[in-house]
């Protein structure tokens, strides 16, 4: 019928409808090859649905907890810098939701695909919104707890689903101090909390001068100040041996963490904690600081630290009933100090004599007695503070020659744990656990002295062949990686980094290589991967178990760098790629920077999330992607 019908119009001499027709029949043509070859895109249009929320959820509006949900309006940006533009500009951003797909074709970002997500973010709302923290501050969970005796409603209750929000700034938001000025004083308007000025002020914990927070290195212990007290400890027991035997410390409840911001002076590196509580801020003083910390709370529940982790604990004035509920909280630390490894406990138990404290140090002595620790050293200094050291046993037989077995030995199945099941949302345990052999049967000894520790085979390295040879492949790579790619290459302004966040840590190699530098990094090991925790403690370096599936332990705000190698190819199978860019945005500093190798598959799905929170992106030699975080925050 169609050749009849052309026919006709020839006959006729109808051409301009014959020349409609022919230009109608070629752009068909071409527009079906141009619809085949688009599908071999990396980023499908499929995907682009898939990973948009708009189409997963019906409404933009974010359903958060009730303890956010409260009668505030949103924030604006209120920071004072000039960078708050320095991300995409608004005119690239809009709320319909028309996403739209560009290759960029120069030399840098070859092959990276931009889609624009046009997504509606809202700033988190209510009376914790600028300080927000999904998994602590979940009020209707903590209202429906049973209990609060043992601290339950300090530990981890998420949201479900995870909240889709952005923190906003406090007013009048500031670039930090930069390190090393900032263990000293930092923005009062970043970290906006008064109470414990007041509250601490007889102790000198922290001071208010003009614009700033200074920290003057005082605390309740330290009444010669912390350098005094640090050395009054090595003093008391010279086999501590600060930055040589001793390396990788645990502070709890510690208050700003300036035990732990000084002991960096003697080269040690410590992991500073406390809870969410009353004192108001602390962990979030200490991270401005540029001081390693994470919030935690020994309440019913592991710590997210591996078994034998600790050189050194510490405790002074920390709040803990250490015997409460048959003596859990001390075993548990117990199961995380290494063998022959100290705990230096600084309390009023030690040093006065009234009933209440005699009763607290009986119950003590009878605790530490029956875990077979043992008193290395007790004394008081010329303030009259007074500490007590325990040492952990390095040898079994005092276990076995405990006239009763209580608490018992862990039997040897419990132990043969992983992270999924070991050390994540798992009660306190009620037993000893067995001090750890290798696979001859051998004690596992005490690591290399520092600096060698970092570079040396780790004691829980796995014996089997190839281990070691993997090892030090690892430790070469990330070496040369860093020097030669990491700090030479990529459009990151290193001078204004301090706190480092490795989100795949694996044996450490990319903490290991930035050491000499003045950075920490918290290296994570997700609860999906290898277990490699203890072989990064063994080296030396601090970190922490997590799922990357919900949201971290930190505030807003509290880490200049995030680094990911192959994190995001594996985590996807398991949660949306866009919470976890949410959780990014939300734990990093405005002007910070995210550090990602991955497929390109990975890369071209969390690029355009980034790009919808006004993120900065560029990919660096084809496989880094590289972003920068503005002072843009909804309005």
């Amino acid at each position: 019928m169609a050749m009849i019908s052309v026919q006709n119009l020839i006959k006729e001499r109808k051409y301009p409808f014959i020349f409609a027709f022919v230009v109608l029949l070629v752009s068909a043509t071409i527009f079906f090859l141009y619809s085949n070859n688009s599908q071999s895109l990396a980023f499908s249009l499929g995907d682009l649905q898939n990973a948009n929320p708009t189409t997963t959820r019906p409404s933009q509006n974010v359903t958060v907890s009730p303890d956010i949900t409260q009668n505030v309006d949103d924030t604006t940006d209120n920071t004072k810098s000039d960078d708050r533009n320095d991300s995409n500009s608004s005119n690239d951003y809009d709320n319909n939701n028309n996403n739209t797909i560009t290759n960029i074709d120069n030399n840098d970002h070859n092959n990276l695909l931009i889609v624009d997500l046009k997504i509606k973010w809202e700033a988190c709302k209510g009376s914790v919104a600028v300080d927000y923290i999904p998994c602590l501050d979940n009020s209707q969970a903590i209202k429906e707890l049973k209990s609060r005796r043992h601290m339950e409603h300090r530990e981890r209750h998420c949201p479900q689903p995870s909240p889709r929000c952005l923190a906003s700034l406090p007013n009048g938001y500031k670039v930090p101090v930069r390190w090393p000025k900032s263990r000293d004083m930092i923005w009062y308007d970043n970290v906006p909390h008064p109470k414990l000025v007041e509250y601490k002020k007889d102790q000198h914990w922290v001071i208010k001068k003009g614009d700033f927070l200074v920290f003057p290195g005082g605390g309740t212990q330290f009444k010669d100040g912390v350098t005094n007290y640090i050395n009054f400890i090595e003093k008391t027991l010279p086999s501590i041996e600060w930055g040589r035997r001793t390396r990788v410390v645990l502070d709890v409840g510690c208050g700003v963490a300036s035990f732990g911001g000084y002991l960096l002076d003697k080269d040690v590196i410590t992991m500073s904690f406390a809870p969410k509580d009353e004192h108001e801020a602390q962990i979030q003083f200490a991270l401005e600081r540029g001081i390693p910390a994470t919030l935690s709370v020994i309440g019913t529940q592991k710590l997210t630290f591996p078994d034998n982790a600790f050189d050194l604990i510490h405790c002074a004035r920390c709040r803990v009933h250490w015997d409460a509920d048959g003596g859990k909280p001390l075993m548990e630390l117990n199961r995380i100090l290494r063998p022959g490894g100290f705990f230096v406990w600084s309390a009023t138990p030690v040093y006065r004599d009234d009933e209440r404290d005699r009763n607290v140090w009986n119950s003590m002595v009878a605790l530490t007695k029956s875990i077979c620790w043992k008193v290395v050293a007790k004394t008081v200094d010329s303030s009259g503070i007074g500490l007590v050291i325990y040492q952990k046993p390095v040898s079994s037989s005092c276990y076995e020659k405990r006239q009763e077995n209580n608490p018992p030995l862990c039997d040897q199945q419990d132990e043969k744990t992983v992270p999924w099941t070991g050390f994540w949302y798992v009660p306190l345990s009620g037993c000893l656990p067995r001090l750890p052999v290798d696979s001859m049967g051998n004690l596992v000894g005490w690591p290399t002295q520092w600096p060698d520790r970092i570079s040396s085979k780790p004691p829980s390295l796995t014996t089997l062949s190839d281990a070691e040879e993997i090892f030090i492949e690892d430790t070469k790579h990330w070496s040369s990686l860093v020097s030669d790619v990491y700090l030479d290459g990529p459009a990151i302004n290193w001078s204004s980094v301090r706190n480092i966040m490795d989100m795949n840590a694996g044996y450490g190699g990319f903490a290991a290589a930035l050491v000499d530098l003045p950075y920490w990094v918290m290296n994570v090991v997700p609860i999906h991967m290898e277990d490699t925790l203890p072989i990064i403690f063994d080296r030396g370096l601090i970190g922490i178990y997590h799922d990357w599936c919900e949201s971290l332990n930190t505030y807003p705000r509290t880490y200049d760098l995030l680094h990911a190698s192959f994190l995001f190819r594996n985590l996807s199978q398991r949660c949306d790629i866009i919470d976890v860019a949410v959780e990014m945005d939300r734990i990093l500093r405005p002007g910070g920077y995210i550090l990602v190798q991955d497929t390109m598959e990975m890369i071209n799905k969390l690029n355009p999330v980034l790009r919808s929170m006004q993120w900065s992106t560029s990919l660096y030699q084809g496989q880094f992607l590289v972003g920068n975080k503005g002072f843009w925050r909804p309005k």
